[in-house]
């Protein structure tokens, strides 16, 4: 019998000093990769250069090592299990969620890894998620133990969970690990290191995309988790299966984010409610949420009243958000769920 063949997705913007330990580490899989995609967001600091120069250095001291050069699309085999790598380099930045998109689009593997530049995996974790795929065909999406690099003895995430606020959180961030040794079904999977399997995507893409295109980053792996759920897919979490993310490390508090990062993930949870609650629970989610939203709204008029902004995003794309979720609401209606 022929292994499940895996893919490894990487998107980076600005990932020069994280990107080759993160490709150190998949290529010491102990589970074949089949390729590894890596699509650049126009990073101005070299990224792609630098992962040229990488795997350019490996194949030099291999006498099977070969590399071709396509203008924005460059290719090289290495001497590991790994039969290819893919780097795709777009002219703009065009958001995590369109970039991963196009890396789906360009693999045909049974199962994706979709993998943060900043994460160095375990040589484990792609053979011990595998297997739980293989013991449970519901299984759509799974997740390892994602530590934190800098403290190893505190969790980053072990899946997602949603509140009936459907405010969306990583399990356990920030607590002791040794708190989350029970494996077992979650909401949903953080996009930081999330396998997905080629049926699940397949089954739950809307018009095409797997990550809605329209949330350019922040919270499309909490949507993707959402209408997975809804079609009948489960989401499981190995913990054994470890990894160590950066992201708890590198980021400031919230008055060293971005204006234009902070519209992004505020307006996506209201973009992704609209699509996946159904009519019958809308009002309760609304009644449930109240109390965080008058906190939420009154302190973004009184500090951030440019957050409001984003509202724009929401209205000028209504038609297809109205699309989306009349596809979603009679899908799992159809299915009975």
């Amino acid at each position: 019998m022929n292994p499940k063949t895996v893919s490894v997705h990487i998107v980076t913007y600005n990932s020069a000093d994280d990107i080759i330990e993160c490709l150190s580490a998949v290529l010491a899989q102990d589970y074949p990769v089949k390729k590894i995609v890596i699509v650049d967001n126009a990073s101005t600091d070299g990224s792609a250069d630098k992962v040229r120069a990488f795997y350019h250095g490996l194949n030099s001291n291999s006498a099977q090592g070969a590399t071709t050069a396509q203008g924005v699309a460059d290719s090289a085999g290495s001497s590991t299990r790994t039969s290819a790598l893919v780097l795709l380099e777009n002219e703009h930045n065009t958001g995590f969620a369109p970039a991963h998109n196009q890396a789906i689009a360009g693999t045909n593997t049974d199962y994706v890894l979709v993998l943060n530049p900043d994460l160095t995996l375990a040589p484990d974790y792609i053979s011990r998620l595998v297997a739980c795929f293989e013991a449970n065909p519901r299984i759509g999406s799974a997740t390892g133990k994602l530590l934190l690099k800098a403290d190893h003895s505190l969790v980053d995430s072990t899946g997602l969970r949603m509140n009936r606020a459907r405010r969306a959180f990583d399990r356990g961030a920030g607590e002791s690990a040794d708190l989350w040794n029970e494996s077992g079904v979650v909401f949903g999977v953080s996009g930081a290191a999330a396998m997905y399997s080629r049926r699940m995507i397949e089954d739950i893409c809307i018009e095409g995309e797997f990550f809605d295109a329209d949330f350019f980053a922040y919270k499309e792996d909490v949507d993707v988790a959402w209408r997975a759920g809804l079609f009948g897919w489960q989401a499981y979490y190995d913990a054994e299966a470890i990894g160590y993310h950066e992201r708890g490390w590198k980021t400031s508090g919230r008055s060293g984010k971005a204006m234009f990062i902070k519209r992004i993930s505020y307006i996506n949870r209201y973009k992704m409610i609209y699509k996946n609650e159904s009519s019958r629970r809308m009002l309760l989610t609304l009644l449930y949420s109240l109390p965080y939203e008058i906190a939420a709204h009154g302190y973004s008029l009184l500090k951030e009243p440019k957050l409001l902004g984003a509202w724009s995003s929401f209205f000028s794309q209504w038609t297809a958000l109205k699309r989306k979720r009349r596809y979603i609401q009679e899908k799992t209606k159809r299915q009975g769920l």
